[in-house]
């Protein structure tokens, strides 16, 4: 595989799926204890669609999202996205591909505190390097996410369902073809909720693959395929 003035790999596939992972373990070592957090786990997420993961605590769904992320690097195994291979990458290659092809909602630490809302969400376009005439204006989109009245606010001015929404907003702020979400809906009231699964199964119909952490069965509910995870492996 090669790669253009070493950044990204060059590769001639074209309809590989958006999101693929194969065969991924990891494994935490304390001592001479080893844990496994995953255990063979793989999965495909085609163009639009939206996968619920569900397990108890503990079962490896926020290990697996960090995975697929780039976050974190599985001991074995493959992530790939749209085609490029994410795992086993240096961080500068695993960074540009997550800056251009993912966005990442967690249920903290999405924005920056010293920068407001609407700073996060340019700093991601930025980021992403996103053509402008590309880019979505983001004040629209702060509006779409209902944060556009807080555009100005730092991070510790924002309610819990203000943050989120604003996260939503960064995690899309790339036009992604890939968002991974960890219980985007788990600390917001009804309406919210409401409006944000609105906004993830819109982004979907656009063509956006998605992964969703949850104990929701609202949000379970709107996926177009539920997994259940126990142990680190899928049930």
């Amino acid at each position: 595989m090669a790669y253009r003035h070493g950044l990204l790999p060059v590769v001639t596939m074209t309809s590989a799926a958006p999101l693929s992972a194969h065969s991924l373990y990891r494994f935490f070592r304390a001592g001479e204890e080893e844990t496994f957090a995953l255990q063979g786990v793989g999965l495909d997420v085609e163009k639009g669609e939206i996968v619920a993961v569900m397990g108890p605590s503990g079962s490896g769904k926020t290990t697996l999202l960090s995975c697929l992320a780039g976050l974190d690097e599985p001991d074995g195994g493959m992530v790939r996205i749209t085609g490029l291979p994410l795992s086993h990458q240096p961080e500068h290659l695993r960074s540009r591909l997550r800056a251009r092809h993912i966005g990442v909602l967690f249920q903290s630490g999405n924005l920056l505190e010293h920068l407001t809302v609407a700073g996060n969400v340019r700093l991601a376009q930025r980021l992403s390097r996103t053509p402008d005439h590309a880019r979505q204006q983001v004040r629209d989109l702060l509006d779409r996410t209902g944060i556009a009245g807080r555009a100005d606010a730092l991070p510790r001015q924002l309610s819990g369902g203000e943050a989120a929404r604003a996260g939503l907003a960064v995690a899309l702020a790339n036009d992604p073809a890939v968002v991974l979400a960890d219980e985007p809906t788990g600390e917001v009231d009804a309406e919210t909720a409401r409006r944000i699964l609105a906004l993830l199964r819109e982004r979907a119909a656009a063509g956006t693959s998605m992964v969703v952490v949850t104990h929701s069965q609202a949000v379970a509910s709107a996926a177009d395929r539920v997994l259940r995870i126990r142990d680190g492996r899928w049930v």
